[in-house]
């Protein structure tokens, strides 16, 4: 103690202080002719005070602290995203892949990577685009060879000296390409939530969601970066995550280049096109159809050693359906059901068949592949215990050869050595070692990481010959097989059953035909209760995959990233988004300067004296006109109005031609779209072909004016097709005619020999008629009622008759219509085109505008929730809880209440690990009351500020399944008998209990925030405790 008590003073120390950055630079003057030096001159620095706490520049100073340089801090500001600054239409370009490259190798004399293999055509065209620096998205099937564009982009980054990302949805994809890399390029890195291998590599591997914390951290490497490259682009489908890669992409500074690489995608055009807008940049989309090897899918109905053969093709190589196979296999379906069965149809055939069934085909489908050497067999199957059961009832069969089997043990047991004594004798380890070296296999979420790995491994090898895999197999890595298996085409995803996508299908069929080895691949599907429906099957071979749609949603971390600095605003985020990439800004700030000039052009309104009410009564008009057409398109909608509107009634007539003339329906035509009517209406002599137009034609005056229409001198008539909308009323009136006499006789009259014919009876007892009518009634003829002639009930029509008599009341009262220079139409028509072209601008305003991104609402919702739990205040500063919550990535507002409740601290530290657990895991059981209480609060807050998700879906994530576990666990229990305690499969556990790892770490990240030191500990300790033993293995990838 004393020693540390008692200091010398060295008052000298006070005079040395650490030095200031300069302020100021040299300049030189030179001659300008001959380039001599002339003098110099001190120039001021501009930004000398910028540093990563307050400035989103490339210019500030890097960061000192070495541990943060890599992840970044999260009281760093993010590098600014790019936005670019040149304006350009189109910004995704196609590339042709058909036209040859011939001067491939003059073009690139010397190549950053050289390949043992000539490229295919649309590698050679991503590879050039690479040289020119560009970016490109590359949409190909699995194994048609896009690695190696990523490949180039690293070889091309390494020459450069700078550095690639490379980032994958899956952990253990990123495991997988972390070995693949590093045997091509040995300065290769790993990221990943619980590894960190050399860091300092120009090449690192990393997950998505860890490159965006990175940005939203200013990580020091993304100044140093070049190319960003993307696998499998289209998990942005992903409900869950697909939001990470959207704010990475937005996040991205400019100077980084971008490759996408993704399966097929019918959208590849529209999706670069959006990234092309937020950055500014061309990117070059590649997409190829082409397989190296090309696949035939067959149908199996077999199920005993006399039927094994029962293989029929249902589509051939070049993609030809063949409905041939699929009948016959129908008939050999047939033929098996009993006569007994047939005579009672067999429509109900249960889906399930027998395990004992299942074995026999599972029996005579392997005898038979492996008799025509068609194996490796991967054999999708939609359920894990469905693949667990199926591997275990193949007991019989021995597919390997005592040569085989040695390499099997040896490989098998040298990667086990690294676990201690009792996890080797863990149940499934045994199991599949038994499996394995029969040559059989399972691959599933609930399979140990390592067992994974060891069975990938043989698998890629050729030792494997079967293997039992879930749809995650086909998701990851490239080990393609000789021939795929389809148990079914049915799967359950997460609500209910369905066929498999088109989609899902081709990325599993994929893995069928190995490069090099295959001339074609195998795709099987099985048949085993009754042959698929043939529509069903049509639709998954051949429908077009999904395409990519954006799964952007707020997240609080997003949120309160962006707050924390100043420069970025949530709604630009939102704005940038794939699920706004519809808006076309640019197109619409173009218009809107047009039409802003357009009115400008227009005349000034003359709203004096009487005509001071002129835009009012433009207003009430326009809602008068929107009313009734509403009104009649229900009308005609209608059973009842299509029944008034037959042959012989009479009814009213407004368009350019006629106004309030009475006509009489003649024919309806039977198209129900764009119906049309035949009618004969009266008009003025000479006004027969609508030449003398009718001055009112735009200012609608029958909305107000009932008065019927009177010739002034004889009267005559047309016979026309009128439209829904020319009909302004259906008249109580009907008239006896014989429409296809005055059909004939008007269009015989048509012709110009026959045109001064007078018109024939029934035409002329119809006008007159009408005449009658139309003179006896001048105010207007009784109409039918919407509500209490035709019978219609619903709201909107009982609402819109009432609002449309009191419009047409207020009309009368209206000044400017008394107006002299009002019926000159002048005025009302400016007024109009006037109205017309605001309204337009309005519209896009409102579309350019913030108010209009679909997410608006829910953003200040979420904003609402993060102010009353003072995570923000008022003005949208971040606050101290904010900062904490943004350290943790998913959970934050849960797990930072309850660090702010000490729900914590007077937990041991195995007890809150277990605690911890429920955030991680997804099965269900009994829960613990603390966490439940601040969950069901923070649901129910969400749900007061207008969140849509319930308190108890909120509350519903949280599982307690795995808390006994995880606490027996981390009190140093042997992972074999906590497999015990559980039903739940221990790949699944070992997975939970790294993820919640991540989690205790973020918790410690968020205490040292908060100066609480002693949780920080406890969380040390916590973690400590579970990092031990089977759990924690290192990936023999990375080996």
């Amino acid at each position: 103690f004393s020693r540390l008590t008692e200091r010398d003073v060295h008052v000298d120390s006070l005079l040395h202080c650490s030095s200031s950055p300069l302020h100021s630079g040299i300049s030189v003057v030179r001659d300008p002719t001959t380039g001599m030096l002339l003098d110099f001159t001190e120039v001021l620095l501009g930004d000398t005070g910028i540093s990563a706490k307050n400035s989103m520049s490339l210019q500030r100073p890097p960061n000192p602290n070495p541990s943060e340089s890599l992840r970044g801090s999260n009281t760093n500001y993010p590098f600014l995203p790019g936005k670019g600054h040149e304006e350009k239409k189109r910004w995704a370009i196609p590339v042709d892949i058909t036209s040859p490259c011939d001067d491939f190798y003059k073009r690139i004399p010397n190549p950053a990577f050289k390949y043992p293999f000539e490229l295919d055509m649309f590698q050679k065209q991503a590879v050039l685009r690479l040289e020119a620096h560009e970016s490109v998205f590359v949409a190909a099937h699995t194994s048609a060879g896009k690695t190696v564009v990523a490949e180039y982009a690293i070889a091309l980054s390494q020459k450069h000296m700078t550095r690639t990302i490379y980032t994958s949805p899956i952990k253990a994809l990123s495991n997988q390409k972390f070995r693949d890399f590093k045997t091509t390029f040995g300065d290769v890195g790993l990221l990943t939530g619980d590894v960190q291998l050399s860091p300092e590599a120009s090449c690192l591997i990393m997950t998505t969601e860890i490159l965006r914390s990175m940005l939203y951290n200013g990580s020091e490497v993304i100044r140093d970066l070049e190319w960003v490259i993307f696998d499998e682009v289209h998990y942005i489908n992903d409900a869950e995550r697909g939001v990470v890669w959207e704010e990475v992409l937005i996040m991205l500074p400019d100077h980084v280049s971008i490759i996408l690489l993704s399966a097929t995608v019918p959208n590849a055009v529209e999706f670069s096109e959006w990234i092309g807008r937020i950055k500014k940049k061309h990117i070059y989309v590649i997409s190829t159809a082409k397989r190296p090897v090309p696949l035939e899918h067959y149908l199996y109905t077999g199920n005993s050693t006399k039927t094994q053969k029962e293989l029929f093709l249902l589509l051939d190589p070049i993609g030809n359906f063949q409905t041939k196979g699929y009948y016959s296999a129908i008939d050999a379906k047939k033929e098996r059901t009993s006569k007994h069965a047939q005579s009672f149809g067999t429509k109900n055939a249960s889906q399930k068949t027998t395990p004992n069934q299942d074995r026999a085909v599972w029996l005579s489908l392997l005898h038979f592949l492996s008799q025509r050497q068609q194996t490796p067999v991967v054999a999708f199957t939609f359920s894990r215990t469905r693949c667990d059961d199926n591997a275990r009832s193949l007991a019989s069969m021995d597919l390997t050869s005592s040569g085989e089997k040695s390499e099997i043990h040896s490989f098998f047991q040298k990667s086990l050595s690294r676990l201690r004594g009792g996890d080797r004798q863990l149940p499934q380890i045994l199991l599949m070692r038994d499996l394995l070296k029969r040559g059989i296999a399972v691959h599933h979420s609930g399979i140990l990481p390592i067992l994974k790995e060891v069975i990938e491994m043989l698998f890629s090898r050729g030792l494997v010959k079967v293997l039992f895999a879930t749809e995650t197999f086909a998701m990851g890595v490239n080990m393609p097989a000789r021939t795929v298996v389809f148990d079914s085409i049915r799967k359950h995803d997460g609500t209910g059953f369905r066929n498999l996508l088109p989609g899902e299908y081709i990325q599993m069929a994929g893995r069928a035909g190995r490069r090099g080895l295959d001339a074609t691949g195998t795709v099987i599907i099985l048949c085993k209760s009754g042959v698929h429906d043939m529509g069903d099957l049509h639709v998954m071979m051949l429908g077009k995959p999904t395409v990519l749609q954006s799964q952007f949603r707020l997240t609080y971390t997003m949120i309160l990233n962006l707050l924390r600095v100043e420069a970025l605003r949530v709604t630009d985020m939102m704005r940038r988004s794939f699920s706004e990439s519809h808006r076309d800004t640019q197109a619409h700030e173009q218009q809107i300067g047009q039409l802003k000039q357009t009115l400008s052009s227009l005349p000034p309104l003359d709203t004096e004296g009487q005509l001071s009410d002129l835009l009012p009564y433009y207003y009430t008009v326009t809602e008068l006109r929107i009313t009734a057409e509403a009104l009649q398109c229900a009308v005609l909608g209608s059973v009842n109005g299509l029944k008034a509107l037959s042959v012989g009634r009479v009814v009213v007539v407004n368009n350019k031609q006629h106004f309030n003339a009475l006509g009489v329906l003649l024919q309806v035509s039977s198209d129900s779209v764009n119906r049309t009517f035949t009618a004969l209406v009266i008009c003025e002599k000479g006004n027969e072909e609508g030449g003398g137009d009718n001055p009112n034609a735009s200012a609608f005056p029958h909305l107000y004016n009932t008065a019927l229409f009177l010739p002034e001198g004889p009267c005559s008539h047309t016979v026309q097709k009128l439209k829904l909308q020319d009909v302004s009323a259906i008249t109580v009136k009907t008239l006896k005619v014989i429409p296809d006499r005055i059909i004939d006789n008007y269009n015989k009259r048509q012709q110009p020999r026959f045109r001064l014919d007078p018109p024939g009876q029934a035409i002329s007892t119809a006008t007159q008629e009408l005449l009658r009518l139309a003179e006896a009634n001048p105010g207007g003829v009784v109409t039918l009622d919407a509500v209490n002639d035709l019978q219609l009930k619903s709201v909107d029509v009982v609402e819109g008759t009432m609002r449309l008599r009191v419009l047409q009341d207020s009309l009368k009262d209206f000044n400017c219509i008394h107006s002299p220079t009002f019926s000159e139409q002048v005025c009302f028509l400016r007024v109009q085109e006037r109205m017309s072209v605001q309204e337009e601008l309005d519209k896009l305003l409102f579309l350019i505008s913030d108010q209009s991104l679909s997410l608006l609402p829910e953003y200040h919702q979420r904003i609402k929730v993060l102010q009353s739990l003072q995570y923000v205040d008022n003005s949208g500063a971040v606050q101290l809880k904010g900062r904490v919550a943004c350290q943790i990535s998913s959970h934050e507002l849960l797990l930072t209440e309850l660090l702010f409740e000490n729900a914590l601290s007077p937990l041991a530290p195995e007890e809150s690990a277990a605690l911890l657990s429920c955030l991680v895991f997804q099965q269900k059981t009994q829960g613990i009351e603390r966490v439940l209480a601040v969950a069901q609060r923070i649901g129910e807050l969400q749900r007061d500020c207008g969140i849509t998700q319930t308190a108890e879906e909120f509350v519903g994530q949280f599982k307690f399944g795995l808390t006994e576990v995880v606490y027996c666990w981390a009190r140093g229990m042997p992972f074999a008998e906590i497999a015990q305690l559980t039903d739940v499969q221990e790949g699944t556990v070992v997975r939970c209990i790294q993820r919640l790892d991540e989690v205790l770490k973020e918790v410690r990240q968020a205490a040292r925030i908060v100066g609480d030191s002693v949780l920080g500990s406890k969380m040390e300790k916590a973690s400590l405790a579970i990092r031990r033993d089977i759990v924690f293995t290192a990936s023999l990838y990375t080996h």
